[in-house]
């Protein structure tokens, strides 16, 4: 019996270039994997372009073209997350739209798991983008793995492979606020990493915008790490015992020069306002732990589905 892999695709505002991406994939199946049978998901986060339009005549000629569409968009990590967990096959490979996951590494995936590895990671080397940009993440990669208690792979943005048994336990964990970066690394299990050059995006521009990147970047900080919450703790213990020195050291000057030395409103306005920017800092961080448990209680699903196409 041949074994059976499955391709997950988000999309959201694709029309430009989804049928190559479709292309793309069907080519490599072809050519270089024809042992095996796949099938090739394709979840629409609510586009407002002709995407849908498109998947539905490309699944109307090719039944291993299978569409879900969600009432809403349900945002940049659930989405995709949701796609994966709705695979049949023996293994999933998620590739993204603008085909900055390029396709043709995936045979070399597949090689690597039946070496019997049960993931396989994608690692990015390299990619055109402004040094802003290339600055950004590395100090997001640097900073989240020095305070993850658990080992984060550097440069895995998602692509790769994971085999069923590992989806199986991602479906157990039922996780309402997913970041498949951190729970790859959560779950353990040996894993082989396969580097690759990410291409520059071909058809119009990035739908995730800075708010987007930043709301993933923050979900992965505090569901992977308690140093934020100590750290409050450090900066509030030592915020107190240098507003102690300084209100003993004034009050010693105080008396010392007691006539000369004129205070003023400023340093006090300054201190204030210092003050209130860390409380409000402190605040933030908290609510974004209490955000998380916020979603877990409500245990609602990942996402809600509008249609679903050749699933049957």
């Amino acid at each position: 019996m041949r074994k059976r892999l499955s391709i997950m695709t988000p999309c959201y505002n694709e029309e430009a270039g989804i049928r190559e991406c479709y292309e793309r994939i069907k080519e490599v199946f072809e050519s270089r994997l024809s042992q095996y049978d796949y099938e090739h998901i394709f979840i629409d986060n609510a586009s407002t372009d002709k995407t849908v339009d498109i998947l539905k005549n490309i699944a109307a000629a090719d039944k291993k073209v299978r569409i879900i569409v969600n009432s809403r968009n349900f945002g940049l990590s659930r989405s995709p997350y949701y796609g994966m967990l709705q695979m049949s096959g023996d293994a999933v490979i998620p590739v993204v739209a603008d085909l900055q996951t390029p396709p043709e590494v995936i045979p070399e995936f597949v090689r690597k798991w039946e070496e019997g590895y049960k993931m396989v990671l994608g690692v990015r080397t390299g990619m055109e983008e402004g040094r802003l940009s290339r600055w950004t993440r590395n100090t997001f990669y640097r900073v989240i793995t020095r305070l993850s208690n658990v080992e984060q792979v550097k440069h895995f943005i998602g692509f790769g492979l994971l085999d069923r048994h590992i989806i199986e336990i991602l479906k157990a964990l039922d996780d309402p606020s997913p970041y498949l970066r951190g729970l790859v690394s959560e779950i353990g299990f040996e894993k082989a990493l396969v580097e690759y050059h990410q291409p520059p995006r071909k058809h119009g521009k990035s739908r995730h915008s800075f708010f987007d990147l930043l709301e993933l970047a923050l979900l992965g900080l505090t569901s992977y790490s308690k140093a934020p919450l100590r750290l409050m703790t450090i900066i509030g213990f030592v915020v107190a015992c240098l507003s102690l020195v300084a209100a003993v050291g004034y009050f010693i000057v105080k008396l010392v020069f007691w006539r000369s030395l004129s205070i003023g409103m400023a340093p006090i306005l300054i201190g204030t306002f210092f003050f209130a920017s860390i409380q409000l800092l402190c605040l933030g961080l908290v609510g974004e732990y209490v955000g998380l448990i916020f979603e877990l209680v409500k245990h609602r699903p990942l996402v809600i589905e509008k249609e679903r196409i050749n699933f049957d």
